[in-house]
């Protein structure tokens, strides 16, 4: 053998090992994520993916876009190109409220690698299907996906829910291979949504780094709470000495002597609308003994308007929400004006206690509370 095959046969083998060491140090770089190895699951057979699970459906008749500079989404329109995380929600709603940190951190995380998340708005009042309400709230939330206006329902239908929050992820190959209802499961949401993202990447060819690191959930305490009540005649089952289920005006209202748990009760002029009550004089109250947490007070009012707050006939203390402002006489009140959720109750315990609201002006309109 000469000298100079001997030289090549030294270099080519060289060169094998150099390239072993590499490959296995850095090679296949998706599976190399924050120091942690990524257990890849076997790409599922589109062919068997249709067995179990069903297709995404087509946002239908939207009433308007935000965050998409005017422009019309669609789903087909990224089916194939990204992974889709569709959130159902309405801005009132306290649940989805508390869910939204959590979309807004998944999408800054993971927008860049495939991940396209779609807020499908779908109101419960009527007044959510105010587009620059809407706007407004997606502004306050710090929202910066997509938000597509559902008011007629028509994709809340195609998709068969029933739930605010509810959340549906879309696959590549365009199937819902997750979903979650409600609030919590975000670690399991990521993870799902990891899953996803590393599909994409291997189905385009796509060579890149998914960040393995799940965003802790913060706990939410659970505690006995009184349930969700409407002050419309649509829902009103807990109003308790007026006529529930009956719209129109009901006048000289007047607390009884007694009050029961989780019942509504009005004192004064009051007209009856499908979605909320309104006072039409001054001086009227509402009141409630609840057992929970926080309340949340889902209202609005023609003009602002000023509402004492107390809690068993006395000014509210470390438990004032957000939403509660403190005048200089010690009083605790809340204004009100815009439509939309409003603070009262936050605390750090569920207790019993009786609320009371004194409206000072006619024309607040009074939806629903809502317990935590």
């Amino acid at each position: 053998m000469n000298k100079d095959y001997k030289i090549y046969i030294l270099v080519a083998v060289a060169a094998l090992i150099i390239g072993a060491i590499y490959f296995l140090s850095y090679g296949n770089p998706a599976e190399k994520l924050s120091g942690k190895a990524l257990n890849i699951m076997p790409r599922i057979p589109v062919e068997e993916k249709a067995k179990r699970y069903e297709l995404a459906k087509e946002i239908t008749s939207p009433d308007g876009f935000i965050n998409t500079n005017e422009e019309p989404i669609t789903i087909n329109g990224l089916i194939g190109k990204k992974v889709i995380l569709i959130d159902f929600w309405t801005y009132s709603c306290i649940n989805c409220q508390r869910t939204t940190p959590y979309l807004n951190s998944w999408h800054e995380k993971y927008q860049n690698k495939g991940l396209a998340i779609i807020g499908i708005h779908t109101p419960e009042f009527e007044f959510e299907k105010n587009y620059d309400n809407v706007k407004t709230a997606v502004e306050k939330f710090g929202i910066k996906f997509p938000v597509v206006l559902d008011n007629d329902y028509s994709t809340w239908k195609a998709y068969k829910n029933r739930y605010w929050p509810r959340k549906y992820l879309i696959d590549i190959d365009g199937y819902i291979v997750y979903d979650h209802i409600g609030e919590g499961a975000y670690e399991e949401t990521e993870q799902k949504i990891q899953e996803a993202l590393q599909e994409r990447m291997s189905v385009l060819g796509e060579v890149g780094a998914i960040d393995r690191e799940i965003a802790k959930e913060i706990p939410v305490e659970a505690s006995q709470t009184s349930p969700e009540t409407y002050f419309g005649s649509g829902r009103n089952q807990f109003f308790a000495n007026g006529k529930p289920g009956v719209g129109g005006h009901q006048n000289n209202l007047q607390f009884p002597s007694r009050l029961n748990i989780n019942s509504l009760y009005l004192s004064g002029n009051w007209n009856i609308e499908k979605e909320f009550a309104q006072n039409t004089a001054s001086d009227a109250q509402i009141a409630y003994k609840y057992s929970a947490k926080n309340i949340f007070f889902v209202s609005e009012a023609d003009a602002q308007t000023i509402v004492e707050v107390t809690l068993d006939e006395k000014p509210l203390g470390p438990e004032a929400g957000e939403d509660i402002i403190r005048t200089s006489g010690g009083k605790t009140i809340l204004k009100i004006k815009e439509p939309g959720l409003y603070k009262i109750i936050q605390s750090s315990k569920s207790e019993t206690h009786t609320l009371k609201l004194k409206i000072q002006s006619p024309g607040l309109k009074a939806f629903t509370f809502t317990f935590g």
